[in-house]
């Protein structure tokens, strides 16, 4: 019995290595090497940024046969196999695989080799979960669902690797080398000033996460700052973080979706930083439509996301992202977003790219992650760690080749006679007075 399932081993890792060389030869073998369970290395064992560690004799079977950009995520968050080093490094790997598309009888070959392998091992169940969100797209309730499935994992798991005011969004780096806190505090800086936030001003953030940029807004430019989310862990913690800084006075949290807003012409300044993601193209009128009813004639709308390249061919199937981690979110370009705002009765009055910025960032959220593995494990379970691990790579991976990228479009509602009340050079906001 124990020769026939040596047998069986040593023909999987013989028809695994056969497999590797048919999908692998030629592509990317300088970034990425990869070990078998029982130690042999193909296509040597040169040291790489990257290793792709196979946990078993069918773990190619479990990565490939179901022919899915999910199936193979799953394959890693059950650990059908693993990754060691720089896990963006395989992303290059997979792009080019996806763009060298096979003839049908190299894929039909394929297929029957993987059959060969054997199935893998069961899974036990993750806390996570594909997301099983209900009702009408795009819906409040159903809005409130997609939010509480990606946010509501633990604000504990969150604070191991954002920085200490858990800003979740691209950070600005003025140097290569400033550290996280620094290159976030940067970037909620720049805010307050293209806002030309003055005190006693009224600031509304959309989808304020756990509420950097209202405390910031609040202690620094004395603004009277509320902030919006549909999280009610992100929430609380905000509003205890509100009144430990002492700013209870003008500065509040609540939980409210943007369309349930009814307070026109109340706010001096509106932002929103990670929150378009969420909204959905066929919202954008209504998204940008509300937000011009709630700022006063003058003010001015920073509106911070990240879009797609236009002309970008859409794959298939659901995404990775869409089934594990943020379900419902639609990637728009930005000339979609900005005709949207036009037409709602904005004016367009600067475009910034931050796009290197946006790389940069998940990489240092990477590392932080990876540096607090075991930690994490005490509030999440691995295939939950291994959800952001695999997304944020993925994403510094498209951010980096241009896939993806983030912009900061300033809006404005103008005011009497057509005044924008804005500056004639962008030299204003890196001022120190203005």
């Amino acid at each position: 019995m124990a020769d026939k399932q040596t047998d069986s081993i040593d023909r999987a890792a013989e028809l695994t290595l056969h497999l590797l060389h048919e999908l692998f030869s030629g592509k990317s073998a300088p970034d990425v090497g990869v070990r078998l369970w029982d130690g042999t290395w193909w296509p040597d064992d040169q040291p790489r940024p990257a290793t792709l560690v196979l946990n078993h004799p069918g773990a190619l079977r479990s990565m490939f046969l179901p022919g899915t950009e999910v199936g193979l995520g799953e394959a890693y968050l059950y650990d059908d196999f693993d990754v060691e080093g720089d896990l963006e490094a395989v992303f290059g790997l997979a792009e080019e695989l996806s763009q060298d598309a096979l003839g049908i009888q190299a894929k039909i070959r394929a297929a029957k080799d993987l059959l060969r392998l054997p199935s893998g091992s069961g899974r036990k169940p993750s806390r996570r979960g594909p997301a099983q969100l209900k009702g009408k797209s795009h819906s409040i309730e159903r809005d409130r669902q997609a939010v509480t499935y990606h946010y509501d994992v633990s604000n504990d798991f969150y604070s191991l690797w954002l920085d200490r005011q858990m800003v979740y969004s691209s950070a600005y780096f003025e140097r290569p080398d400033d550290d996280l806190d620094l290159a976030q505090e940067n970037k909620l800086d720049y805010i307050c000033r293209k806002l030309r936030l003055r005190p006693g001003q009224r600031l509304l953030d959309i989808g304020c996460g756990w509420g950097g940029l209202v405390i910031y807004a609040a202690k620094n430019y004395g603004a009277d700052a509320t902030g919006i989310t549909l999280s009610k862990p992100q929430a609380d913690l905000a509003n205890a973080r509100i009144a430990e800084a002492g700013l209870t006075d003008r500065c509040r949290v609540r939980m409210c979706d943007y369309r349930a807003m009814n307070e026109p012409g109340r706010y001096d300044a509106l932002v929103s930083v990670g929150m378009f993601e969420h909204v959905g193209v066929k919202l954008l009128p209504t998204y940008f439509s509300r937000a011009w009813e709630l700022l006063k004639p003058g003010g001015a709308f920073l509106n911070h996301g990240i879009a797609r390249r236009a002309g970008e061919k859409l794959r298939k199937g659901p995404s990775f992202s869409e089934v594990y981690v943020f379900p419902d979110g639609e990637l728009t370009p930005i000339s979609t977003s900005l005709r949207a705002a036009e037409e709602s009765g904005f004016e367009v009055r600067d475009v910034e790219s931050l796009r290197e910025h946006y790389a940069m960032t998940l990489r240092k959220w990477i590392r932080r992650l990876e540096a607090h593995h075991d930690q994490a494990l005490q509030f999440v379970d691995e295939p939950t760690y291994r959800v952001w691990r695999l997304f944020m790579s993925g994403a510094a991976h498209f951010f980096k080749v241009g896939r993806h990228n983030v912009y900061q479009a300033l809006l404005i509602r103008q005011g009497q006679a057509g005044s924008s009340g804005q500056p004639l050079t962008r030299a204003d906001w890196y001022s120190v007075d203005f």
